[in-house]
């Protein structure tokens, strides 16, 4: 058995300013003035035994399986890393550019959208060139004050008391109290590294109009940076129900969060960077399927009925006269555009096809002890916690926004008093909501655990 080899490489995948920004709707034309932090693709290439898999972590809210297998597609020509051994995570930012089609919630700049592949096949060439023996290190450290459970304990808090030192949530078992550093040195030089930890990077919100990763971005490249260089990539947990602590503030007010938060982890990360103990990379390996997942059983009739009454909502006439800016500030009329909008799409595939339900990916990547278990979904919490106790790896990585975007995973209680999670975004997607994700998710991850096992 040789040593495991890693490379690390990183594009800037910085849009023009201007772009419109993705991450909050209906329809507000968030578009951005400047650059607070670049946005970058991060790669990182592994060999082992003449096998090779690949890792691009992005500061992007997400991307589309379609683009995902196109980008893979470029990558393998390029590289010979076979298509399936290439994961491509988001850390879903919501101060970036829409690359994902999400309805009224950013529109694509259709030049970024077609240059963005060569950047990351740039990346991925480049990491493939940077190909050296590494030592891997983990460490799991301890990591609070950043997120709270929107759904279970508080949507945001006060800044005035959440950025005093030493905060934390009420609740912080709900939330990731921890975060997971994986280190690779050749030699003594910290060559790259990967962090786990989840929490919606939403900072800066709909009042916010400068690009940046948001504090998982910015805390990586401030790290890599005091580390001589070092390449850091940020995979995104079980981020669903736990917002950033500070939310939906001023810009100005929002960027004082933003220092602080990103602050946070960057310590969370020079401990885990400090502290990380080495372990034995035997073996790397690469797994995925397809699943399509339960949608909730409406029929053609239901979903014209539900196109006309959101067409009602968008043709009423209001007494007084009014202008084309007050129609688009009425937050019912424009996310009934949202809804119509959808609900023409899924009639049009079911009319067609005769079916409405596309599949997604889950793909899982085993690095020694460590497993990412990635699926496209914002994954609830407790979620996470079931699949961790019954998975067979050693260090479990539950990680959303991987390949895919797919909207949310909730837990069953989430589903069962409904909301923006479970009704709204599966229709911003352009997709029925689901009908039974917890029950579903947690199978079929544990299935990717088992199948990475040797």
């Amino acid at each position: 058995m040789g040593m495991v080899k890693a490379g690390f490489a990183q594009t800037d995948i910085t849009p023009r300013v201007g772009v419109e920004m993705t991450g909050f709707g209906p329809y507000i034309l968030r578009q951005s003035t400047g650059v607070r932090d670049r946005l970058w693709a991060k790669a990182m290439v592994l060999e082992l035994d003449g096998e090779r898999m690949l890792l691009i972590a992005c500061d992007l809210l997400g991307v589309s399986l379609d683009f995902t297998n196109m980008v893979r597609a470029k990558i393998e020509a390029h590289t010979g890393i076979s298509k399936d051994a290439i994961m491509l995570a988001c850390s879903h930012t919501h101060s970036g550019p829409a690359v994902s089609y999400y309805i009224g919630w950013g529109e694509r700049d259709l030049f970024y959208a077609e240059i963005l592949p060569v950047l990351l096949v740039q990346a991925a060439i480049q990491a493939v060139g940077n190909l050296a023996e590494v030592t891997f290190a983990h460490a799991e450290i301890p990591c609070e004050g950043i997120g709270i459970n929107r759904e279970y304990d508080q949507h945001c808090v006060a800044p005035e008391i959440a950025l005093v030192e030493g905060w934390t949530p009420d609740r912080p078992e709900l939330t990731d109290t921890t975060c997971h550093v994986i280190t690779a040195r050749a030699g003594e030089k910290l060559v790259g590294f990967f962090s786990y930890f989840s929490c919606h990077p939403v900072s800066c919100c709909e009042k916010s109009y400068l690009l940046h990763g948001d504090y998982c971005g910015v805390a990586s490249n401030c790290v890599g940076d005091e580390y001589d260089g070092a390449i850091g990539l940020f995979l995104q947990g079980a981020l669903g129900d736990v917002n950033a602590c500070v939310a939906h503030e001023s810009q100005d007010m929002s960027l004082q969060a933003l220092d602080v938060l990103a602050g946070r982890y960057a310590r969370a990360l020079r401990e885990g960077v400090e502290q990380a103990e080495p372990f034995l990379v035997d073996r790397i390996a690469c797994f995925s399927e397809s699943v399509t997942f339960s949608r909730r059983a409406w029929s053609l009739a239901d979903l014209k009925a539900k196109l006309k009454e959101a067409e009602d909502i968008i043709g009423a006439v209001p007494n007084d006269m009014c202008s084309s800016a007050d129609l688009h500030r009425d937050h019912k009329r424009a996310l009934s555009v949202v809804f119509a909008n959808a609900l023409r799409g899924i009639i049009d595939r079911m009319e067609r096809d005769g079916s409405h339900i596309p599949p997604t990916e889950l793909q899982g990547m085993a690095i020694g002890k460590v497993s990412i278990l990635g699926s496209g979904f914002e994954v609830f919490q407790q979620i996470k916690r079931e699949i961790n106790a019954q998975a067979e790896s050693t260090v479990p990585l539950v990680t959303g926004l991987v390949n895919d975007s797919t909207g949310y995973a909730p837990d069953r209680e989430t589903a069962d008093r409904g909301g923006y999670a479970v009704d709204q975004v599966p229709l911003m997607g352009g997709q029925i909501p689901y009908s039974n994700i917890h029950d579903e998710l947690v199978e079929a991850l544990l299935r990717i655990d088992t199948a990475l096992q040797p």
